[in-house]
């Protein structure tokens, strides 16, 4: 999450370069006055020194901070090795895993969470008490309620690489605007594999990239709401 305040400081300390030191964790919690929603883990890598700067900055947000959360990619490997991590983020958040980021979140092996996959999101959502978005084809959004949707769309290249990014981008950017973690959670499955579909219109099956999808989210959007 980028900062006015961090920007003219300069870069978050590092341990080595391209490596975030567990040292920045405090000057990114004091950094999130005014802005409404933290995403974190996409392409934060998995050293060590990342890792717990991962879990001291998500471990130590208050009460006080109203952020919603939404959680991809290295930040799921990070909370995946900590024992009970969900007892110690007591607060809301939107988790993206794919399937293995998935399996390391629970232990399970990825064939079991696939044999069930809307009852393994709808169980660990409800014990996490976290929105869970168990990404693959035809996505499954799970509440801690046990409120489960189904996306009713697959499409080969939204398993293409940052892909998820740009699906954690657009629930955070739906969180900001107001919505609560789990409608964000669907909107954004929703308007993701719809821009999805208008590139395949355009380009087929194969080719698709990440950066495809982010000039298809505002026609995803208008089509929606012109129809």
């Amino acid at each position: 999450a980028g900062h006015a305040d961090l920007g003219r400081r300069g870069r978050l300390p590092e341990a080595d370069q391209g490596i975030i030191d567990a040292k920045a964790a405090p000057i990114l919690i004091n950094s999130l006055d005014g802005y409404g929603v933290l995403l974190m883990g996409c392409g934060l890598g998995q050293h060590t020194s990342t890792v717990d700067f991962v879990r001291d900055s998500l471990f130590s947000l208050s009460s006080d901070h109203n952020e919603g959360i939404v959680l991809d990619a290295d930040a799921l490997n990070a909370l995946a090795a900590t024992p009970n991590w969900w007892q110690k983020l007591n607060r809301e958040a939107v988790l993206t895993p794919h399937p293995g980021e998935m399996s390391r979140l629970t232990g399970l092996s990825a064939s079991d969470i696939l044999s069930d996959r809307m009852e393994t999101a709808r169980n660990f959502a409800t014990k996490w008490q976290k929105v869970v978005v168990l990404k693959g084809a035809f996505t499954i959004v799970a509440a801690p309620n046990g409120q489960v949707k189904l996306n009713p769309v697959a499409n080969p290249g939204l398993a293409s690489a940052g892909t998820g990014d740009v699906l954690a981008g657009a629930i955070a950017g739906l969180m900001a605007q107001g919505l609560s973690p789990f409608d964000a959670a669907c909107c954004g499955v929703y308007l993701h594999s719809i821009a999805g579909e208008l590139v395949r219109e355009q380009l087929g099956d194969t080719g698709m990239m990440a950066g495809d999808l982010l000039h298809s989210l505002p026609l995803a959007i208008k089509q929606i709401k012109t129809t």
